[in-house]
């Protein structure tokens, strides 16, 4: 049994972590947390196995079924609760109040964008925030911006300003990005 031990749990449990990684390939799409939360029930699994084997199979393949069962069961039960959560969720057509006409997404949908925002007013009377948010930005993003406003598409945008689809998708990334429209809320 010492011998198992080591096998499986030499180099930071990497034959038992090979192992786990298999069955889960079989599967797919699992972040950093969902292998260690595997890898922990592995050792459980372990464990178990190492209680209950009784040399009348190969330790390997006694070890590797217990654990693919053990994984299966897991992923039904998180599919599981996925579907709860489904199941739970409600539409934003759902009508809410006394007002059968008023609908969850009324209440939350909005025109509101950053450009009407900005270009409605005067700049003089521009808030501090808005300010803020405007030197955040370089003087081709606030061109880029403002011709936004204006209702140019983007490829009128970019012929316009004589910018590659490049220069005008960071001028975009850049007004929209949070760190810069932080500012306003």
């Amino acid at each position: 049994m010492d011998q198992i031990l080591i096998t499986y749990y030499s180099n930071n449990a990497k034959k038992l972590h090979m192992i786990v990684d298999k069955i889960l390939l079989k599967f797919g799409g699992f972040s950093d947390k969902d292998l260690d939360d595997f890898y922990s029930l592995a050792n459980e699994v372990f464990v178990d196995v190492m209680r209950r084997y009784d040399d009348s199979q190969s330790f390997d393949a006694f070890l590797y079924s217990c654990l693919l069962n053990k994984i299966k069961t897991e992923m039904t039960k998180r599919n599981r609760e996925k579907r709860k959560v489904d199941r739970i969720s409600i539409s934003i057509d759902t009508p809410i109040g006394d007002d059968e006409n008023s609908t969850i997404g009324d209440m939350i949908a909005d025109n509101f964008t950053i450009e009407k925002e900005l270009f409605d007013e005067n700049e003089e009377e521009y808030s501090k925030r808005v300010l803020l948010y405007l030197s955040r930005l370089s003087s081709l993003q606030k061109e880029v911006l403002r011709l936004s406003v204006a209702g140019y598409l983007p490829n009128e945008i970019r012929e316009e300003l004589h910018i590659s689809a490049k220069q005008y998708s960071d001028c975009y990334e850049a007004i929209h990005s949070y760190r810069n429209v932080s500012v306003l809320f």
